[in-house]
């Protein structure tokens, strides 16, 4: 009976974890805004990012089809193994989220294509979350490999990603604004996928192409906040005003514009729509939540089980990107840590049900494709856990959350989406 219950469970989480990610594809999301090719020149596509591969397919489908495509060319940048099959635009396989030689040479190449456009053309970036990895040309003075291995103390640290980035803009010649400024005094149009919390264009792929609201002092002091030392080419990088991105009101920021095609909200509510349809009231917490991802379960925990004593058939739901402060040497993401962290805190509570994702389709790991996506949480997870001799807490201990999850079959594992509008949480009481 529990089987029965599980898998039926199992199939109405997917499908709430589809529908968040689906919406925000880009054959889906893109088209309606892509620009017609200028009179007397050309567009010239250049893009970061984890789901950029299908935002070039996309946009080469649509210039093909409105037989525009021999005024089109382009190079764009995606994570190893989420690269797609492209016929006018190439395609450079990068890492992430640690930067590797591609990353520079991505973000080399992307400069000089900008720098080509002539006064009748336009320079079309296309850009998602994962582009402050991808495109990762550190400043003079700072070797890859200095700023590779802050890119390591920092996501071990537990900072959000807005912090993260705003150390890794004033260490690049591509971020903040810097792109915008290679393209000028050319035309700029930049279509992206947002993926950061409260969608802010600056935080996205670390805003090549805007202006950038932070300084470097505020980099610095994210360093102190998170008891970093930087080395030493890196203290005097983030002290020299020769690295200080672009402000508003810079003039090789006008002739640049910006538009959201996706972003998280609409994911959430595309989800919420199909459980609304079930019978179930949603309780949505907002699509930009941060924090460390065990105690924002915990407190999430609390929620689902206040209404499972109501006896209440609720969907409580919720976005942004969580954080994990690595301790121990497993093996995880901040979506499966914060799943483990639900179930032990649930207990075993009868009823809830719960899922929590990338919708990238991979969730921290090794930086491999196929990474698990996140993981599931029924009642019996505990208990089936046991069976197999496994200690959710000492797991969570050593943050292996894919280690917890994998032996029970409860990880998502759905490779490459093509697509990033962040994390998608949800739990289903149903008493």
């Amino acid at each position: 009976m529990a089987e029965a219950t599980n898998q039926a469970a199992r199939q109405m989480l997917m499908a709430l974890y589809e529908a968040a990610y689906s919406t925000a594809h880009p054959k889906v999301c893109l088209p309606a805004h892509l620009p017609r090719v200028p009179e007397g020149g050309r567009i010239i596509i250049i893009g970061a990012g984890k789901g950029t591969a299908a935002m070039a397919v996309a946009a080469e489908t649509h210039y093909i089809a409105t037989g525009q495509q021999d005024k089109v060319s382009g190079l764009i940048s995606t994570r190893h193994g989420f690269g797609l099959p492209t016929r006018i635009i190439k395609i450079i396989e990068a890492g992430h989220p640690v930067p590797d030689a591609n990353s520079i040479e991505g973000a080399k190449q992307a400069i000089a294509y900008a720098k080509t456009a002539g006064p009748n053309d336009l320079v079309l970036c296309l850009l998602s979350g994962g582009a402050s990895a991808l495109w990762a040309a550190p400043v003079e003075g700072v070797t890859f490999e200095t700023k590779q291995q802050l890119t390591k103390q920092l996501l071990k640290s537990g900072a959000p990603i807005s912090e993260m980035n705003c150390v890794r803009k004033h260490l690049s010649q591509i971020k903040g604004g810097k792109l915008a400024a290679a393209a000028y005094p050319a035309r700029l149009l930049t279509l992206a996928i947002s993926d950061v919390p409260g969608d802010h264009p600056d935080e996205i792929g670390s805003g090549p192409t805007v202006a950038d609201r932070s300084t470097l002092a505020d980099a610095r002091n994210v360093l102190t906040r998170w008891k970093i030392t930087p080395a030493p080419e890196i203290a005097a990088a983030l002290a020299s005003p020769a690295n200080e991105t672009l402000k508003p009101g810079d003039p090789k920021l006008a002739n640049s514009k910006y538009e959201i095609v996706a972003a998280p909200k609409a994911s959430i509510e595309a989800a919420a729509q199909i459980a609304r349809a079930q019978g179930y009231r949603v309780e949505l917490l907002g699509d930009s939540l941060e924090g460390e991802a065990r105690n924002v379960a915990r407190a999430h925990a609390a929620m689902a089980l206040d209404a499972q004593r109501r006896g209440e058939k609720v969907a409580i739901m919720s976005g942004g990107e969580l954080t994990v402060t690595v301790s121990g040497n497993g093996s995880g993401g901040p979506n499966q840590e914060y799943a483990l962290g639900l179930a032990i805190a649930l207990n075993g509570a009868k009823g809830i049900y719960a899922l929590a994702g990338d919708t990238d389709g991979t969730d921290g790991g090794g930086g491999n494709a196929d990474d698990p996506a996140g993981a599931m949480v029924f009642p019996d997870t505990l208990a089936r856990a046991q069976a197999v001799n496994q200690n959710a807490a000492n797991f969570l201990a050593n943050n292996d959350s894919s280690g917890f999850f994998r032996p029970l079959g409860d990880l998502i594992l759905c490779g490459p989406t093509q697509t990033n509008v962040n994390d998608f949480r949800v739990i289903l009481v149903d008493p």
